[in-house]
């Protein structure tokens, strides 16, 4: 019922952000004599402000036209390569120099926690001129008819491993947050069953692996809710007419107002400086305020049976460090892994994923050498630093380069 009437609101206010966006132009239109006039820029705003605050924000572009690969600029096409149901395999195919050698094959898995694969743009630019990038785009479950069936952990376990054997040997896998732990499970499973196209190397990031490490807020408020809270509050059917009709799913506006919530100070600061840059014509300052917001406040719906198994068994239950977690009925045992080399990623002011949670994959990992492991914490960053701006292109990203390089 919530969705519903969340969805006739939406609808309710198409003719006021109508009306919005025509005052918006009217009143920033050179031609207008007003739109010189301070009054003329406030209502300006005002409708600007309006219209992107009540806004249904859809799937955003990667827009990566180009890279540079040995100090020339090439052209990068996107293209999907491999689909299933609730995820696409991209590809960013870039346009070689004849004379350039092999670069290493990088399967970058998204989170699949509420935002897009898009989050990771900054990810992909950065690893471009270095490596032949593949990344998940996961699928809005609301846009899944419910004939194709449910999602769940097993599910996404499944795709990491049918991808892997897709794109073949010599793959290096990248798991940014969400992924680690069915990333880990995965290659655990291929290494379980003498997988011969089981990844070079894998690289966790910020990862739920062992949320008993440096417990965050996140942490504790699924073991202070338990799983029944959960079902009762937060899953909701999509309604009509999207396309996944019927489908039990979280729905994307619910996580989006808990992630404004955690911070929501900071978004109304932001809100009104982006409004006073419209009024004394700062272009670029509020330019960088759309940017950022266009990708935050456009989120999807998870598949609750996805949703729910995450919570029970990585939040409440710990199974993977307890060695507990079953893929398809077998456990699941890291301590198959001895060919993939393992590098963990973590931010020292991480805030979603703690000091150590990601580490203990190394625990976990029993058998596998000294020479395939490395560790790197970043000072002064957080969960979103730790794989995207400045500090990631300068600091993160040349050692998992220099790591998938000495593994390859």
């Amino acid at each position: 019922m919530y969705y519903q009437f969340y969805e006739l609101n939406h609808a309710a206010l198409q003719p006021a952000r109508a009306f919005a966006t025509a005052m918006r132009s009217f009143y920033s239109n050179p031609c207008n004599p007003l739109s010189t006039t301070l009054f003329g820029r406030s209502l300006a705003a005002t409708s600007e402000l309006f219209e992107r605050t009540t806004r249904h924000y859809g799937r955003p572009e990667f827009s990566i036209h180009e890279t540079t690969i040995d100090q020339n600029r090439v052209d990068v096409t996107e293209n999907v390569v491999w689909s299933r149901p609730f995820c696409n395999l991209l590809h960013f195919k870039r346009n070689l120099p004849v004379q350039h050698g092999s670069d290493p094959k990088i399967l970058m898995v998204a989170p699949m926690s509420g935002h897009y694969a898009t989050l990771l743009r900054g990810t992909v630019e950065t690893m471009l001129p270095h490596a032949d990038v593949y990344i998940t785009d996961w699928i809005d479950a609301r846009m899944v008819p419910v004939s194709e069936g449910g999602f769940d952990l097993d599910d996404y376990i499944t795709y990491v491993i049918e991808m892997l054997h897709f794109l073949g040997p010599d793959t290096h896998v990248m798991a940014v947050c969400q992924p680690s732990v069915p990333v880990l499970a995965a290659v655990a499973v291929m290494e379980q069953q003498d997988d011969q196209l089981a990844p070079a190397s894998m690289t966790l990031m910020g990862g739920p692996i062992d949320t008993r490490r440096s417990p965050t807020a996140v942490n504790v408020l699924a073991e202070e809710k338990g799983l029944d809270w959960f079902k009762d509050t937060v899953l909701m059917d999509v309604p009509w007419p999207a396309p996944g009709f019927g489908r039990k799913v979280y729905p994307g506006f619910l996580q989006l107002s808990g992630f404004m919530t955690m911070n929501l100070d900071r978004h109304l600061i932001a809100h009104k400086n982006f409004f006073e840059q419209l009024v004394k014509g700062d272009g670029d300052s509020a330019e960088k305020h759309r940017a950022f917001y266009d990708e935050y406040l456009a989120v999807m719906d998870l598949a609750a049976e996805f949703y729910l198994q995450t919570v029970e068994e990585v939040f409440i239950n710990h199974a993977l460090p307890k060695g507990k977690l079953r893929y398809q009925g077998a456990l699941v045992d890291p301590g198959a892994i001895r060919h993939v080399a393992l590098m963990t990623v973590e931010g020292e002011n991480d805030d979603i994923s703690g000091l150590g949670q990601t580490q203990a994959a190394h625990d976990l990992c029993v058998n596998l050498g000294q020479e395939k492991r490395a560790h790197h914490m970043q000072p002064r960053v957080g969960h979103y630093g730790m794989f995207n701006g400045s500090r990631f292109r300068a600091e993160i990203a040349p050692r998992i380069i220099e790591f998938i390089a000495k593994n390859r």
